[in-house]
């Protein structure tokens, strides 16, 4: 299916969205406990700093409310049809699921929309691969959370 919708309005919906994970939620969260807790061990550049983990892990909390208030009205996170937005979402949901940075029980309504998402064949992949000396959450590759 195509990823970007016909309208203009819902277009510019897709790209509000994906530029909201990719700049705001990613500066906020994802970089934040990434950058910390993974980059930081595989690069071997220090211990992760445990205040901007803290902080990570609590924008993660509004940034997911605010998710859960759009799939309140909408099926997919831009609108009714999945589109890139969703895509884009669920590439940063997975690094931070991968180690366990997201609390799923927070939002029944978000738990299921990845669910959807990861159970998709193009996510599959994206399921099956590792990274050396970080084991994924027992959960990650389940595609019901186990």
């Amino acid at each position: 299916p195509a990823l970007m919708p016909q309208t203009p309005l819902e277009r510019h919906e897709v790209r509000r969205l994906c530029s909201w994970f990719d700049d705001k939620f990613n500066s906020e969260v994802t970089q934040p406990i990434l950058g910390e807790r993974v980059w930081k061990k595989i690069m071997r550049s220090g211990y992760p700093d445990s205040r901007m983990v803290k902080d990570g892990l609590r924008a993660i909390k509004e940034h997911m409310d605010y998710l859960a208030s759009l799939l309140e009205s909408r099926r997919w996170l831009a609108g009714n049809a999945l589109s890139l937005a969703d895509f884009t979402a669920a590439a940063h949901f997975s690094c931070l699921d991968y180690i366990s940075d997201v609390d799923w029980d927070r939002s029944e309504m978000l738990r299921d929309w990845y669910a959807t998402i990861k159970s998709r064949p193009a996510f599959r992949s994206v399921l099956a691969d590792q990274v050396p000396g970080i084991q994924p959450a027992p959960h990650y590759a389940e595609l019901d959370f186990g």
